[in-house]
Formats: structure tokens, sequence, C-alpha cells
């Protein structure tokens, strides 16, 4: 399988698409994009002549029925990921999914559920992440001993603009289209996955600082989704981490984060810059990491060798998917409910 032809069809081409699925599905050898299913065939059509696409459909449903076509990239709002990645799965697919995952955890296990029924598919998504710069290094320190034991983290992702009431409504503003997911939470917690397991109980509160904008026809709408929130939760060794994120703090300080230990401290500025010091040493020093050994953006290649039986998915397959889904509805209901939800859902 090693040189099996790919022949990717798009269901969706919106900016991540355009900016990054197709610039690195035509990096990859014996890769071919062959169709393309847009909001309109007008928009289609405009993406075909931009990137020499030779077939435009009308709908997604129309690519799905080209046998030609063995793998497609789902570019869509969340809340199209279940019924399209299904769809594409018992047409004999394998599939690419745009993060987020799906509106819910119940659509996201069912997107599971359903690609464990076909083994031979390859299912992936694509990484919330980040944090490719310091995965590697983080993950080295935790695995040395460099923290001794977790102790508490705090975690502070702040966009550095005030309130802009009445502006314009974005689809991740939307319940509809985006279901629990709130800000980037979602891929905050996939690195966290990564770097210290799962979470177990999750208190939260939010808030909507900006509750109208307009939408595509200049109305004023309501919005569903917070612009500021605090996460509380537990890991499994009963270390706390506490997540600050807003989309209203203009003038602020940044991204940052801090890992406390029994031995030693990590702290990572807002370039993604690492600094650690351990009990014994006096503040905290910069820890060399070097570009050749981090990690980098590489999802298509990824696809690509796993269709061919060359690679395991590992950025990201539908289980991490779930799990940040189902943290991220667990913040909402928390949010809502001014209750602690335990995890699992």
């Amino acid at each position: 399988m090693a040189d099996l032809e790919i022949r990717v069809g798009l269901i969706g081409a919106g900016g991540n698409v355009r900016n990054r699925h197709i610039p690195g599905f035509q990096k990859v050898e014996g890769l071919e994009i062959v169709a393309v299913a847009n909001r309109s065939v007008e928009s289609g059509r405009a993406i075909a002549d931009q990137f020499d696409i030779p077939r435009v459909y009308g709908s997604w449903q129309e690519l799905l029925e080209d046998d030609d076509i063995n793998a497609v990239c789902i570019g869509t709002w969340p809340y199209m990921h279940k019924t399209m990645t299904i769809a594409a799965l018992e047409s004999g697919k394998h599939v690419l999914t745009e993060a987020r995952m799906a509106n819910t955890a119940e659509e996201a296990k069912a997107m599971l559920e359903a690609s464990r029924k076909y083994p031979d598919l390859v299912c992936q998504l694509t990484p919330t992440s980040t944090t490719y710069k310091i995965d590697r290094i983080i993950q080295r320190l935790v695995s040395e001993g460099f923290l001794g034991e977790l102790l508490s983290v705090e975690v502070q992702a702040l966009q550095n603009r005030f309130a802009d009431f009445g502006g314009d409504l974005h689809w991740r503003h939307d319940r509809e289209l985006s279901g629990y997911n709130t800000l980037n939470i979602g891929a905050a917690y996939e690195s966290m996955m990564r770097w210290f397991g799962r979470g177990t109980n999750v208190m939260a509160m939010s808030k909507i600082h900006v509750p109208y904008r307009r939408n595509s026809k200049g109305d004023l709408v309501s919005v569903s989704i917070p612009d500021h929130v605090d996460i509380l939760y537990e890991l499994a060794n009963n270390a706390q981490v506490h997540m600050r994120m807003s989309a209203t703090t203009g003038h602020s300080t940044g991204n940052q984060m801090w890992f406390y230990g029994t031995e030693g401290t990590i702290y990572i500025d807002q370039k993604q810059n690492v600094f650690g010091g351990r009990q014994d040493e006096d503040g905290l020093s910069e820890i060399e990491n070097p570009s050749e050994s981090q990690a980098y953006y590489r999802v298509e290649e990824e696809f690509s060798n796993a269709i061919r039986g060359v690679e395991q998915i590992t950025m990201v397959p539908f289980e991490t998917g779930v799990h940040y889904i189902e943290w991220s509805e667990a913040v909402s209901r928390s949010a809502q409910t001014r209750k602690m939800v335990t995890l699992p859902l």
C-alpha cells in the first residue's frame, strides 16, 4: 500500500482548508485533490480554478458518490462533522475532519463508534493544538521528573482586544454551528492531555460580555457562547489546573503557562520560550529548545502515510477528539449549573 494513489475530495473549503490542507496535500507525492464541494457551485468553482481541481460538485452528497475518490477532507463547521463523517465512512472513504470534532460529546462518540466499524479506513482530526513548538520539551521534562510530583497548573490565554460591542457574528459565536466549543479551551485541553493526562472533575464560570452581534445581513442577533471563561479542573493525581481564557481583555499580557511541582517549576512565556527552575536553584532560567527537536504541523502527510499503512495517527485520533469535546461540554454544563461535573460524561 506504500505506493497507493490517494484521490482526495474536499467538502467545504474555508480558510484553513485553503491555507493549510490544500498546500499540505499538494506536497504529498502520489496524492491528487480531484474534487471540491463548497457552500455553492460558484464558490466551489472559484476554489477549483485557484487550485487546479478538476471537478466541482453541487453538494457533498454528490461528491461522496464519486467512486474515484478514496479520501475526503471535511472542512465545514462542527455542526456537520458527524453527519458527513459517518456518510463518508459508509461510502468507503478515509476521513480527515477539521477541528473542532463535533458540537457535542454525543456526536463525537457517534463518530468514534462509526470509525470503529470501518477499521480499514483512516479517521483523523486536524489538531487544535497551538503548542507544537513546546510539546516535546515539556513531555521530556515531565518524563524526566523535572517537576517532581505535579501540584498545580496555571494557563492564561487572553486575546489582546477589547469587547467589540455590535461586532460581526462569527460561527464560533453561534451555538447551533459550534455546539459546546468555547474560545480555544479545546485546543488548550488537547495540549494538556499530552503533557499531564485527562481531567476528572471540572468547575467553571463564564460570561458573555458581548451579548449581541451583527449577522451577514447586518441584523443584531443574540450570542449564546461565552467570550470569557474561568475553569478549574482536577487531574488523576489530584493536581489542580486553572485556565483563564478571554476575548475581551484589551492590553492583556497574552498567553502564559505555569507548571508547579514538588521539585521544580516550568514557565512558558508569550512567545513559547521555556523557563525552569529546580528547588535547589536560585530562580528560573531559560531551557534550550532547539528548533530541530521541535514538533511541527504535518497533518496531511500523516493522514496520507496512515492510508498507505506506514504510520499510525497520533495528531489527532478520534479518541482524543472525544475527550476534548467531553471536557468542553463539561465546562459548559458546569458554568450553566454552577456545579462540579465529573468526567467522563
